[in-house]
């Protein structure tokens, strides 16, 4: 899984838009940054320091005090980490943050001609026109959710 997620190869088109972003390019927004990294620790449940290695050998703009503080406050553990039930939707954010899809189909060539809900959810398609999704962000979520509770117990 995480392989697929290095390369772009989730199925989530933002995920994978943002991923072939940083690979191609070098450099990552912010927003996109965060939306990668929750799903890499939230909906994967991979540990947060594999995902700040592979930025750190593809940024650019790479610096470890940040990119340690940026991934440990995803992930939900840290000096100032977001609380651990702050999971990023990657469906939500690709719709608020690039409603028409204009980034998405920027980087994923397979959806450059799909209407714009396809873009962001192309599993509601009749016809296959993505790579599948590797989890089901619903189910991910709720078992990250359980298992952060359960430490608290």
């Amino acid at each position: 899984l995480f392989n697929k997620w290095k390369y772009g190869e989730t199925g989530f088109p933002i995920v994978d838009a943002c991923m072939k972003q940083l690979i191609n390019t070098g450099w990552m927004h912010n927003r996109g940054r965060m939306i990668v990294a929750s799903f890499l620790t939230k909906d994967l449940l991979i540990d947060w320091r594999m995902g700040e290695k592979w930025f750190m050998q593809n940024l650019i703009d790479g610096d470890r005090p940040s990119n340690v503080g940026g991934w440990q406050w995803t992930a939900g553990c840290g000096v100032d980490a977001a609380p651990y039930f702050r999971i990023f939707n990657p469906i939500l954010q690709s719709k608020k943050f690039d409603p028409k899809a204009i980034f998405i189909k920027k980087w994923i060539p397979e959806l450059q001609n799909v209407e714009i809900k396809f873009a962001h959810e192309p599993w509601l398609s009749n016809e296959p026109i993505y790579i599948p999704k590797i989890v089901d962000h619903y189910e991910a979520r709720k078992k990250t959710l359980e298992l952060f509770k359960s430490y608290n117990e």
